[in-house]
């Protein structure tokens, strides 16, 4: 999936979660991916209605074979920005909590990208606070729209710069992924957008965009680089 999530400076507090305290196991880790290699700019397009029935089964059946289980699967509204096209697109895409090491989860992603045409695939896996490989930042607030994001990407040329873009879950619940380093612009983001950041949950841990090939490209700032059809 593309990577996916202002200049306003936020003074609101957050509490930052790692999913460590006394000993609490971490989150499953996760991979955000989709079937969709359209650019679709219409927020009305019925093709944004889709509840990837199939490909959740498909998607499961590939993390089965790798070794694991898929412990949850999240129907996403997904909003994304391109650099290249100078545009937003939407689509729809999962979320898939699963049971997977390192090396399988990323087989596993390079799997979905080629079966399903992706040029690249997230992953992020949850990791102590402390842990010298955090290099990313998860953020989930209550409240906002896939119309809002997709509002706050155009105006916003920050936010489109270092998030890419975001997706939302059927209950308005924004999900954001950037590099650690950013989490103040997406602190801001959000809170331009309306969010409130106090009561925002964020996570710090990996992500990688695994490509068909096995490769783990960040040279593009999008949650899922695809081809357009």
């Amino acid at each position: 999936m593309r990577k996916l999530l202002v200049a306003v400076t936020s003074v609101l507090a957050f509490t930052v979660s790692t999913g460590t305290a006394a000993g609490a196991p971490l989150p499953c880790p996760e991979i955000f991916a989709t079937n969709n290699t359209a650019i679709i700019t219409d927020p009305d397009d019925p093709r944004l209605q889709d509840k990837l029935v199939k490909f959740d089964r498909e998607v499961r059946g590939i993390v089965f074979a790798n070794g694991g289980l898929t412990i949850r699967s999240t129907l996403l509204d997904g909003v994304f920005w391109s650099g290249d096209l100078q545009q937003t697109t939407f689509e729809r895409s999962r979320k898939f909590d699963v049971t997977l090491g390192e090396e399988s989860l990323r087989h596993a992603a390079s799997t979905i990208g080629k079966q399903f045409r992706q040029e690249s695939v997230l992953t992020f896996r949850f990791l102590a606070a402390n842990s010298p490989k955090v290099d990313a930042v998860q953020v989930e607030v209550d409240g906002l729209t896939a119309q809002q994001v997709r509002d706050g990407l155009l105006k916003d040329a920050v936010a489109r710069e270092k998030l890419g873009g975001g997706s939302v879950t059927l209950q308005n619940k924004a999900i954001l992924i950037a590099d650690v380093n950013d989490l103040p612009t997406v602190r801001a983001f959000v809170t331009t957008l309306g969010g409130d950041m106090s009561k925002a949950k964020v996570r710090k841990g990996t992500w990688e965009f695994v490509s068909g090939a096995g490769e783990t490209p960040h040279e593009t700032p999008l949650w899922n680089k695809q081809n357009a059809a």
